[in-house]
């Protein structure tokens, strides 16, 4: 017998460093050739690793959220003969092919959460594009959909995730364990109830870039924000009456409206679709609109580019969208699709709240939230030099921009030429 000692393999140029995600062997355990070994994180890519040889697991570099050097000891398997040089080169090999078409956790990580403001259809799908499942430890477990996290937990409780309920698209969730645990065990969740166990999460993966990307965010960036109240009744309407007539085109939620909005506005305040290297004092202003829509999922955050949105009508952005939040959802949006937006809308839809103050995506100056619809009697022209009360839909959007780049002048101009596209919006019609 022989140890092969097998290296963490070079996965990427100037990639030094990946973070354990999940193992998904043990100690003792037996593996086969090309069978998944472990899940690593680095600046680049979330990858699986396999294995190059068959034989016993005898040592484990480190824990998951342990980060370890390339070309160090990633593990020890038993094997009989002698383990070569080139077994261990092809497994390195088998690793960087599946860098090239990974999308990075960079990309995937960028920043802010949304679902589509009015939470319907194709943007809606965005808001619950799921992450795609990692290796199972059996096949029952292979057929349910969760996110490795939940699967983690599960482990950990000793939960049988094929036991478990799932929510209404098939996935189980962190709540679906609570209602697991809940049922199992009698336990309520009113003031009778007994109270739960405290738990200790390892923030890892995904989660610790996002957090990280976060902390950048808040440190480096000056962040102020704007909130205006917007009438979206006429615009509303207009969608309903676009809708009706619509014909074999996808149906129009209001973000490709808001989208269209946006890109009209933008030529009179090019400092709001820009980028701030701050290390080197440098703005870029962009021509092109590449709107991010920032999308919350179980796994951790995704942000969709629809690019060149100023050259697409609405028909083509609801169409964009709809592809997109496809993509998402099977896990299959490139790397492409998941980075170089040049401005992000970010919502929580139905929960938006009265107003946001969402954090701007850097190295973007500016991201735009749209808030919750609500009703309310206003004062409105009777048509006749008087006024009466109406009941009318309201909309606040926010905007949070880098106070380095942009001025508070300039951003509340910019929202309130948003402003008057949203409440006069047949010139969202008007090329």
């Amino acid at each position: 017998m022989a140890k092969f000692i097998f290296k963490m393999p070079d996965v990427g140029e100037g990639v030094a460093e990946a973070e354990v995600v999940e193992w998904h062997v043990k100690v003792g355990d037996r593996v086969e050739e090309d069978q998944h070994l472990v899940d690593v994180m680095t600046d680049k890519a979330t990858i699986d690793i396999e294995s190059p040889v068959a034989g016993i697991v005898t040592t484990l570099a480190g824990e998951v959220g342990d980060t370890i050097a390339i070309g160090s000891m990633l593990l020890v398997i038993e094997v009989e003969g002698e383990a070569t040089a080139e077994e261990a080169e092809s497994a390195a090999e088998q690793v960087e092919d599946k860098m090239s078409d990974a999308p990075t956790s960079e990309e995937v990580a960028e920043r802010i959460e949304v679902e589509n403001p009015d939470a319907s259809d194709a943007d809606d799908a965005i808001a619950a594009a799921p992450v795609p499942p990692s290796a199972l430890e059996n096949k029952a477990e292979a057929k349910v959909l969760a996110s490795p996290a939940v699967r983690q937990r599960a482990r950990d409780l000793g939960i049988d995730l094929a036991q478990v309920k799932p929510a209404a698209d098939g996935r189980v969730r962190h709540a679906d364990l609570d209602a697991f645990l809940a049922y199992n065990a009698g336990i309520g969740f009113g003031p009778a109830g007994k109270a739960r166990t405290d738990e200790t999460i390892k923030v890892i993966g995904l989660r610790k870039r996002i957090a990280q990307n976060m902390a950048a965010a808040k440190r480096h960036i000056p962040h102020f924000t704007y909130v205006e109240e917007c009438d979206v009744t006429d615009l509303e309407e207009l969608r309903a009456q676009l809708n009706a007539a619509r014909g074999d085109r996808p149906k129009l939620t209001l973000l490709p409206l808001l989208i269209t909005a946006i890109c009209k506005t933008i030529p009179q305040f090019p400092m709001i679709n820009a980028r701030y290297d701050d290390d080197a004092y440098v703005v870029t202003r962009f021509g092109a609109v590449h709107l991010g829509m920032a999308a919350q999922t179980d796994g951790g955050l995704m942000v969709p580019v629809i690019r060149d949105a100023q050259a697409r009508n609405l028909w083509q952005l609801a169409r964009e969208i709809g592809r997109l939040a496809e993509a998402a959802r099977t896990g299959k949006a490139t790397s492409e699709e998941l980075s170089g937006s040049t401005l992000t809308i970010t919502s929580l839809g139905p929960l938006g709240g009265v107003a946001t103050t969402p954090v701007i995506n850097r190295p973007e100056v500016a991201i735009i939230g749209p808030n919750r619809i609500v009703e309310r009697p206003m004062f409105v022209s009777d048509g006749m030099g008087g006024e009466r009360i109406a009941k009318r839909k309201l909309m606040n959007i926010s905007i949070s921009c880098d106070h380095r780049v942009v001025d508070g002048h300039d951003a509340a101009s910019f929202i309130q030429g948003m402003k008057k596209l949203i409440e006069t919006p047949a010139l969202l019609l008007i090329d």
